[in-house]
């Protein structure tokens, strides 16, 4: 879900931002009843020391999707481990809004998300690995095919190398052949992969 550019905000006075921007004011106001209050706080601590901490915190139970949109802004602009720790840590959400908000933000942040990359593809649950190889989709990252190459071959889950398999078909080059057909004899009773895995093979032997 796309957070970075809204326009149907209500609109927004300076009496209604309130006058103080001191950064101890800003972090007490996301905590405002005011929605408006909280949206403004969040744009206006970009440059407060501790804001990612104060945002990430306040992110897990902000319910407002416009107050959320901004803090992920922020957070973006921030993109200091905090920031993208705290993102990750939105993959294990029980609530799917943001955890594809998560998601969207953490691809705006390659270099940022790069280092952890290896550590969430080999996470515990499966589920969060599958939504790494999401963020791996629009990642602009030059070890995107190494990344999903290690997935194939190596990650247990079936899920999780059919989500690897599909992006593949989209980004592989020749290095990702061998690794395809050894997926596709390791599942060989697996359906899907096998009509992904050919598709990709396919795809990647035309280009």
């Amino acid at each position: 879900m796309a957070f970075v550019k809204r326009k149907n905000l209500e609109p927004v006075g300076q009496d209604e931002r309130k006058q103080t921007r001191e950064c101890a004011d800003l972090f007490l106001s996301l905590k405002d009843d005011s929605a408006t209050t909280r949206r403004w706080a969040a744009r206006d601590m970009l440059h407060c020391p501790n804001a990612a901490a104060a945002l990430v915190q306040h992110l897990q139970s902000e319910q407002e999707l416009s107050v959320r949109e901004v803090i992920l802004s922020t957070l973006t602009q921030l993109g200091d481990a905090t920031a993208v720790a705290g993102l990750v840590d939105c993959l294990r959400s029980e609530d799917a809004a943001l955890r594809n908000e998560a998601i969207e933000a953490m691809k705006l942040l390659p270099d940022e998300v790069a280092p952890m990359m290896m550590g969430l593809l080999a996470d515990p649950d499966s589920d969060v690995r599958i939504f790494t190889v999401n963020i791996l989709e629009s990642l602009c990252h030059p070890d995107v095919e190494s990344w999903l190459i290690e997935v194939i071959t190596s990650d247990p889950h079936i899920n999780v190398c059919a989500t690897a398999v599909d992006l593949l078909s989209e980004v592989g080059t020749r290095a990702a052949l061998e690794p395809l057909a050894q997926l596709k004899a390791r599942f060989g009773d697996e359906p899907y992969i096998q009509f992904a895995a050919n598709l990709a093979l396919r795809r990647i032997r035309q280009d």
